[in-house]
């Protein structure tokens, strides 16, 4: 099937296909810049982005920002003609400064989602930089691009929809994920379209829509298209990549998982998460508590005292490849990967 480029205001992507962002240190430079390449968006994961560098428990923040320009850089260096952005969620501490970093770095695109975005146009003033936020629901899209035209009278140059199917923070309750079927989240989907039509049509631009939550074939992507977006946005799949940026230890464990070991988490953030089932994540569903050995101060809202662990130590552990120690965040579909690929692979299979 032929399917059209995906244009966001003037940028044209000749693939209507987003890598979704896969934090810490699980899409790179390395990954996005591959995607890129292939003709789709690359994006990269801000979250503790500068784990790798050697003042990063001293000066964390400091060593995100760096590592901010240094990956666009790399994945630059791969794609130079290439679409790249990142994703940067609002629960971030210093959610601001780095998507300010991002912009000034050169970044094409920013989708942001782990809460609402209110105040991201406002961070990209005077740039070229595309933003798109993440939604999940008719009610989420309504609140933010209602939002953004009253206070900045403009509205996104592209949105999001990840659906229950995703991987890592989910955008729905312990309620919604129960009630939201295939079919009950299709029409939650026309919802959101319509809601974004509504704001396409005052502003007199096409807003783009991509679908994302467990799109792992070319079928699930027919679908997609079948409901009126404009893209899909699709992460897991790359995790089993040679050029995704994770330790080969994660992608084994990604092939090792059965669907019986892919389970919803409670994430420090204060949201449900899909991950793997591994002795780490044994532990803390058994209520045993796991104290950060140090506060990094990731997020905004978190307790050093309080939260069962912490999320920035169990993701960088993923990264590393101590994957038993680890939260291993993955989406509903990852148990059927078989084998490692290329990026070509992946995407030729996708968009067959």
């Amino acid at each position: 099937m032929e399917y059209p480029s995906l244009k966001i205001g003037d940028l044209i992507v000749e693939k209507p296909l987003i890598q979704g962002g896969m934090g810490v240190g699980i899409s790179l430079g390395g990954l996005a810049g591959a995607v890129a390449k292939e003709g789709g968006i690359g994006i990269i994961s801000s979250a503790q982005i500068g784990f790798k560098e050697p003042d990063f428990e001293s000066c964390t923040k400091e060593a995100n920002i760096r590592a901010i320009g240094s990956e666009l850089q790399r994945a630059r260096d791969i794609a130079p003609h290439g679409v790249i952005g990142f994703n940067i969620m609002v629960a971030l501490k210093y959610y601001d400064e780095y998507v300010k970093a991002a912009v000034e770095a050169g970044a094409d695109l920013i989708i942001s989602g782990a809460g609402l975005p209110t105040d991201l146009p406002s961070y990209v003033e005077g740039s070229r930089t595309k933003i798109a936020p993440i939604v999940s629901t008719e009610k989420s899209a309504k609140v933010i691009l209602k939002y953004w035209d009253k206070k900045y009278s403009r509205t996104a140059d592209m949105v999001v929809i990840e659906g229950p199917k995703a991987g890592g923070h989910l955008g729905f309750d312990k309620e919604q994920l129960d009630k939201f079927d295939e079919a009950a989240y299709d029409r939650e989907v026309q919802a959101i379209l319509a809601v974004v039509k509504e704001y396409s049509d005052k502003y007199g631009v096409k807003v783009p829509v991509a679908l994302a939550g467990g799109i792992e074939n070319a079928h699930d992507v027919r679908h997609a298209f079948s409901l009126g977006a404009d893209a899909v946005q699709v992460a897991s799949r790359f995790v089993t990549t040679k050029e995704c940026d994770a330790d080969t230890k994660y992608k084994e464990r990604y092939i090792q998982a059965a669907k019986e070991d892919i389970v919803i988490v409670k994430s420090p953030v204060g949201m449900p998460g899909r991950a793997i089932r591994n002795p780490f994540m044994e532990r803390v569903m058994s209520g045993e508590r796991q104290a950060p050995r140090k506060c990094l101060g990731c997020l905004r809202k978190c307790n050093p005292a309080e939260i069962p662990y912490c999320i920035t130590e169990a993701l960088v552990n993923a990264a590393r490849g101590d994957v038993d120690n680890a939260l291993l965040f993955c989406g509903a579909s990852a148990y059927r990967a078989e084998k490692i690929e290329t990026v070509k692979e992946v995407v030729d299979s996708l968009l067959a």
